[in-house]
């Protein structure tokens, strides 16, 4: 819908092909949806289409991380400085905020079409023996981590494609607001209880509930596997995470109806066939979602490709080639940043070394504000490309360690001396 809303502000004449019913008056699917987390790069995506306040209006402004140890004892771990941020949203709040700005930017939506097959040199959409096709001169496959455009595209010589599942699924639970619709836990904050080898994690909503997200393995001594019942999920709950059981008085029963999501890594190369049909976002290169830039990094192509196609009139081939070339080394590094991120909050984020480092990282931000930047601000505050990010925290803790060390023999010199 971002995508399609950017190309119809530019221009083009824009049928956007849904496979879902409409959020809008259908609803959404109970428990496949794990809470979004909007921060500088999807802001400045959404701020090109005129819905910066829109977003911030759905939105809850989240400061830093709870973390629930397994004693109840709770520490504080602020994402950056006074007033940074990011914004947790819902996904079919976002999602039908989108829709709604497409239709105003003149965008035609056809809802519950499935996509048989592609004809990539013409850019056709069959949709089904009684429906006719729909062709274009510009085909953008914005259809996620299964992409069905990427899946003809694999059809081709020499596409190349790589999948990586984590051993770790998840699963969505909610928590209810409390009387009056008050939040039972403190809503400006992302609530994570880690557990090393699992966790449960927890976002507000604006509505007083939370969005509640168990990551455990598939298979293991503590395992989806392991839970066969509501019960044993109650039984699990009340010795892993006590705190939350009074909560979700109605553990057991959304335990068994809401279903268990795999969580998927996806490159695919190239990005584009001709001059006819690329793949944005997840379709292209689909992350976990353990550094909160998934929505982010997806929002962020739709701004490069647009600013591409603005600069290549005619030339919509060299506009993919520029768009891909600007994008996919900084998506892998986003890749490898995510699933690292994961391990983090899974195993470290308890860990006193771990907040002793957070607080060296947050005072040296603060005594030299150019010179040093923590990653996760460069990620989540900045537009700094993400393997440009990376490279930078590296340098800046080398450099970190490189002073540590000289001061340490200037004092044991002088000590001897």
């Amino acid at each position: 819908t971002l995508m399609a809303t950017l190309l119809a502000r530019e221009g083009w004449r824009v049928t956007l092909l849904e496979r879902r019913r409409d959020p809008r008056t259908d609803g959404a699917e109970a428990g496949r949806s794990i809470n979004l987390a909007i921060s500088a790069r999807g802001l400045a995506a959404l701020e090109a289409v005129g819905l910066r306040e829109r977003i911030e209006a759905i939105s809850t402004l989240l400061h830093g991380r709870q973390v629930h140890a397994a004693d109840a004892a709770t520490a504080y771990q602020p994402y950056g400085k006074a007033g940074q941020g990011i914004r947790s949203v819902t996904r079919t709040d976002l999602s039908i905020m989108l829709l709604e700005a497409a239709v105003e930017a003149g965008v035609e939506i056809r809802f519950d079409v499935r996509c048989e097959e592609i004809d990539l040199a013409t850019g056709t959409v069959h949709l089904g023996a009684d429906i006719p096709p729909v062709t274009g001169d510009l085909l953008v496959g914005a259809d996620g981590a299964f992409s069905a455009v990427r899946g003809q595209m694999q059809r081709l010589d020499r596409f190349n494609l790589s999948q990586q599942y984590l051993s770790h699924g998840y699963k969505e639970l909610r928590i209810a607001p409390g009387p009056e619709g008050r939040h039972r836990l403190a809503p400006d904050v992302m609530h994570i209880w880690p557990r090393g080898g699992f966790m449960l994690m927890a976002m507000s909503n604006r509505d007083g509930s939370f969005t509640v997200t168990l990551y455990l393995p598939f298979r293991s001594l503590a395992s989806f596997a392991s839970l066969h019942t509501g019960e044993d999920a109650v039984a699990f709950f009340r010795r892993e995470f006590p705190d939350v059981v009074p909560l979700i008085p109605d553990l057991a029963q959304q335990w068994t109806s809401h279903p268990t999501g795999s969580l998927v890594t996806v490159r695919a190369d190239p990005w584009s066939v001709g001059d006819r049909v690329v793949l944005v976002g997840d379709a292209c290169h689909a992350v976990v979602p353990f550094y909160g830039q998934g929505a982010n990094a997806a929002f962020e192509d739709c701004l490069v490709l647009a600013e591409a196609l603005r600069r290549s009139p005619g030339d919509a081939g060299a506009a993919f080639q520029e768009y891909e070339a600007a994008r996919r080394v900084h998506t892998d590094a986003l890749a490898e940043l995510a699933i690292d991120n994961f391990l983090e909050m899974r195993d470290r984020v308890a860990s006193p070394l771990f907040r002793a480092r957070k607080g060296l990282e947050r005072l040296l931000h603060r005594l030299f504000p150019r010179a040093f930047l923590p990653l996760y601000t460069m990620v989540s505050f900045t537009r700094i490309p993400y393997a440009d990010a990376r490279r930078r925290a590296q340098r800046q803790w080398w450099t970190v360690t490189g002073v540590a060390v000289l001061l340490a023999l200037l004092v044991l010199a002088w000590v001897v001396g």
